[in-house]
């Protein structure tokens, strides 16, 4: 396991562009820390310079102390799971698991007894002799992992490596993600778009945009403390509401605002909103409002029914977020 520590790295491509701009981070020993944001963000960059597949332009890269920036890929003990899994085709998955272990003239009995370990433990006994063209990209994608495990480097970084799969498949390979990462321990550095896998995986999630740092913290904290705006609406099933009052840009999520009809007694604090219209969406139903001017969005139980074109709402106070804007 390693200590990553970035200390104003900056990479600058020609003609002036700016991918990653000055960033400092901190990835403890044995944590996972996930980079989300949008595409362009500067993420896949930043993870590419750790790796030292990308020279940065300007700052410092430490691992447990000691600058890695001169050091070259191949000494840097980390092991590499991209989004196009980068197997090698004319190997059968046995090969290609046991490839790292091959490289560093591992004896032949010690490269059966792990490779024939690696594969029980990601699923892959019966394809051992196969070649990766007859695997679906699941199981392809599980070579991959089981050739990064088996070099048992200090830090595993991953490059969108779900993201060519289909939902029912990510979801599974999420798991298994999720469980290789508490078997192993090891720190782990994940790239990704998807805010579902960051809140799953996630340690430490590390929100990007336009090649800076928008928050660092623990899912929940991302999720219910969001530094800016945009932060606030880039995690969420359900987008979140703004409500502009007075200067101050207020956000409150869809399952955080409480609704009932017309006819309920006792609601003198409420506020009236106009229903639009309603979506069903299995054990939830997500309702369409508007207050004023506000387009809102509600999430209650899939048994509310609504009644007539007025709903009364309110909003749970202890979960309003308020930001600044111009």
């Amino acid at each position: 396991m390693a200590e990553i520590e970035l200390i104003g790295l900056t990479k600058e491509y020609d003609k002036g562009k700016t991918a990653v701009k000055s960033i400092d981070l901190k990835i403890e020993d044995g944590e996972t820390v996930v980079l989300v944001g949008p595409s362009g963000c500067g993420k896949t960059t930043t993870l590419r310079m750790i790796a030292g597949l990308e020279e940065p332009t300007a700052g410092k890269i430490l691992m447990d102390g000691v600058e890695i920036n001169k050091l070259p890929v191949k000494d840097r003990d980390m092991a590499m799971i991209f989004q196009s899994y980068a197997l090698y085709e004319n190997m059968t998955v046995f090969d290609n698991i046991a490839f790292p272990l091959k490289m560093r003239k591992v004896s032949k009995e010690d490269i059966q007894y792990r490779v024939e370990a690696i594969a029980d433990q990601l699923g892959l006994t019966e394809y051992l002799d196969r070649r990766p063209k007859a695997l679906s990209g699941g199981e392809r994608q599980r070579v991959a992992m089981g050739r990064a495990i088996i070099r048992n480097p200090k830090v595993y970084l991953m490059d969108e490596p779900l993201s060519n799969l289909d939902a029912k498949l990510r979801i599974k390979l999420r798991m298994e993600l999720a469980q290789m990462k508490e078997k192993l321990g090891t720190t782990m550095i994940y790239v990704t778009h998807d805010q579902t896998e960051a809140m799953t995986l996630a340690d430490k999630i590390v929100v990007m945009k336009d090649g800076e740092i928008m928050q660092v913290g623990t899912p929940q904290e991302i999720y219910d403390k969001p530094a800016n705006p945009f932060v606030a609406e880039f995690f969420g099933n359900l987008p979140i509401n703004f409500i502009r009052r007075n200067g101050v840009l207020y956000g409150i999520r869809p399952e955080n605002i409480e609704v009932r009809n017309l006819s309920h007694r006792e609601c003198n604090d409420w506020l009236k909103a106009n229903f639009i219209r309603q979506e069903m969406l299995g054990a939830q139903k997500v309702l369409y409002l508007k207050l004023g001017k506000e387009d809102l969005t509600v999430s209650v139980d899939s048994n509310f029914e609504v009644e007539g074109t007025i709903l009364l709402i309110r909003l749970k106070k202890d979960k309003i977020m308020a930001f600044n804007y111009s």
